[in-house]
């Protein structure tokens, strides 16, 4: 059970080759992902004036970020394993599967690139808005917490389910396609009450870009506590065969 085997790492890790490929595709990754997930909510704001928050914006950002996220994990992949996501990060180190050290070295690859996605946005599009995530007026900060919680649960499970434990056999090869869709589904479960984050880099960037913190710990806390029950839960219950291996080539 590769949870007993949590690793710090060594702080030279970071300085290796293949760690710092790995950063490198993981930063790209993520700009990736972002610039076409932030990128297609302003375009669908500027084609329907503002209309982001109708039930056509809501399935809009749905398939923009199931698709992008398809892709972005996809070239990743062979590299770094495709995390594209802080939390993903999270929950790999909270199973044994990522060193911290390493683990580190992907948060800031992917945290730069959300940032460096929104600035090219905000430049491209002549200064258009970068919105930052933020929750409905009904809808509470801890009401949005245990929202962010199931779904990065869920997104968690579904990436220890395809593509980390090594019983998967052939389900790897529809693991990006998998973390795509559960994205995309729990986008319009919860994309109404709080933009359904499920990724800190996601909120990050918008949030640097429009300079808007406003309850902007809700989407640090509960993906990282979601993640952390996903990969308990999978470990403890299903176990994988793993070690320290991030969710490299071998896990696609």
């Amino acid at each position: 059970m590769a949870i007993t085997s949590i690793a710090v790492g060594h702080p030279g890790e970071a300085a290796r080759p293949d760690a710092l490929k790995a950063g490198l595709a993981e930063f790209f990754s993520t700009l990736i992902f972002v610039f076409a997930g932030e990128g297609s909510g302003m375009a669908f704001n500027k084609l329907t004036d503002d209309g982001s928050s109708t039930p056509a914006g809501l399935v809009q950002a749905a398939l923009a970020h199931a698709f992008a996220l398809f892709v972005a994990v996809s070239v990743g992949a062979n590299i770094s394993g495709g995390h594209v996501n802080p939390a993903v990060t999270f929950g790999a180190f909270i199973g044994g599967h990522i060193s911290l050290v390493r683990s580190i070295l992907y948060w800031i690859a992917q945290l730069s690139g959300s940032v460096v996605a929104c600035l090219l946005l905000k430049f491209a599009t002549g200064g258009l808005t970068t919105s930052a995530f933020s929750l409905s007026s009904d809808v509470t900060v801890w009401n949005a917490v245990v929202l962010e919680i199931v779904m990065t649960f869920g997104l968690v499970y579904t990436v220890y389910a395809t593509a980390v434990d090594a019983k998967k056999g052939n389900i790897g090869i529809i693991a990006p396609i998998a973390i795509g869709f559960i994205v995309g589904a729990n986008i319009l479960a919860g994309g109404a009450f709080d933009g359904a984050s499920m990724n800190p880099a996601v909120s990050f960037g918008p949030a640097v870009v429009s300079w808007t913190w406003t309850n902007h710990w809700v989407y640090w806390v509960g993906p990282f506590a979601g993640a952390a029950i996903a990969a308990v839960v999978y470990e403890v219950v299903f176990g994988t065969s793993s070690t320290h291996e991030p969710l490299a080539s071998a896990d696609f």
